[in-house]
């Protein structure tokens, strides 16, 4: 186990270091512009090397089953059109479609899917018919997605939300006695952390910055998505109960639905890119980018540390499930109304708001 988190620590960050040189060579590259205000053009190679990282380490230190080849061959084909995306902006459209695929080979070759709801309405556990448990997949894996693909705009907050939650999955799996499982989310956390630090500048300075792209987002999502199945719908683990992994996934969930209805509204579409994030919301309100980072990763944190509660204390599905929808609508209506609510603030209080800084 030791051996196995060395090599994925130092794997991830040698590949960091070494294909960020070949990635400025091929144009692999995120440039300034009207919605992106960093310095410089900064490698799209975070998500490149957390993946070959875990690639090989699956490789040398897992016994490879079916279950272990689908997912390194669905994930690579992901982790590839991200890259691609990343170099050439290919179509939306494209990226659906190949999302699409990938779930039906997740639900056709590795019989995995979202067939089961629990208690969310009462004592009788919610069973889908199949094909709606398919289009129900299918949705789920496009939605992590791009739930992560979304929180990706300020310096650590992916790899920072993606921690919280492999994390409070690997607690889960560990307390349900799947203890690889549980090795692999350990694994997963060491292996964006090398990524975490050079994206904040740590300990090598603005000069050896990266970002993750959308390779990585791609394959953070897809991951999640993979292991919340496995846990709550797999045949060899019931780690977790369904409702919980809303909890687990919850502030990425709840901003990209918050953010895709508000671009609906406008008549645009819902992957339109805009600045209207939760992250960009509290810049905006006056909050620094590591204050943003720390604020929105304490309440995802609070969110997965609820979930994982209501498992240890095997707390009542339906009541979980109304208090993520009450959650879901205090958060919508909150950022709804954010700018009357910070000027209210302001007045009562008559503290600026960009004094939180301090």
């Amino acid at each position: 186990m030791s051996l196995s988190l060395c090599f994925a620590f130092i794997a991830s960050f040698s590949s960091l270091l070494t294909l960020r040189k070949f990635a400025k060579r091929i144009g692999l590259v995120d440039k300034p512009n009207e919605r992106k205000h960093h310095e410089g053009q900064i490698p799209l190679i975070g998500g490149i090397s957390i993946f070959l990282s875990l690639l090989f380490t699956l490789l040398l230190f897992t016994p490879l089953d079916k279950n272990v080849v689908l997912y390194i061959c669905c994930s690579t084909v992901l982790v590839g059109l991200g890259a691609i995306d990343d170099r050439f902006d290919i179509s939306f459209k494209v990226r659906l479609v190949i999302q699409a695929a990938i779930s039906l080979a997740m639900i056709l070759v590795g019989e995995k899917s979202l067939h089961n709801l629990g208690c969310l309405m009462g004592s009788e556990v919610i069973q889908l018919p199949l094909l709606v448990s398919y289009l129900v997949t299918i949705l789920g894996v496009i939605g992590a997605i791009n739930a992560f693909n979304m929180v990706d705009g300020i310096d650590g907050l992916l790899g920072g939300l993606a921690s919280v939650t492999f994390g409070a999955l690997g607690v889960l799996f560990y307390q349900s006695g799947n203890t690889e499982l549980a090795k692999y989310c350990l694994l997963i956390v060491v292996a964006i952390l090398p990524y975490i630090l050079l994206n904040l500048g740590i300990p090598l300075g603005q000069r050896f910055k990266v970002f993750m792209g959308d390779a990585g987002s791609i394959f953070i999502g897809f991951t999640v998505i993979w292991l919340l199945i496995e846990a709550s719908q797999g045949a060899r683990s019931n780690a977790i109960r369904p409702v919980t992994a809303l909890w687990l996934i919850g502030l990425p969930l709840m901003d990209m639905v918050c953010i895709m209805v508000r671009r609906m509204r406008k008549g645009q579409s819902p992957f339109k890119p805009d600045r209207e994030h939760l992250h960009h919301i509290c810049q905006r309100i006056g909050f620094s980018s590591r204050s943003s980072l720390l604020v929105i990763c304490l309440m995802a944190s609070i969110m997965a540390g609820v979930g994982i509660w209501s498992e240890l204390h095997s707390v009542n599905e339906t009541i979980m499930f109304v208090a993520f929808l009450i959650a879901f609508a205090i958060y919508f209506y909150v950022i709804a109304y954010i700018w009357k609510i910070t000027a209210f603030i302001k007045k009562k209080v008559k503290v600026p708001v960009s004094s939180l800084n301090s």
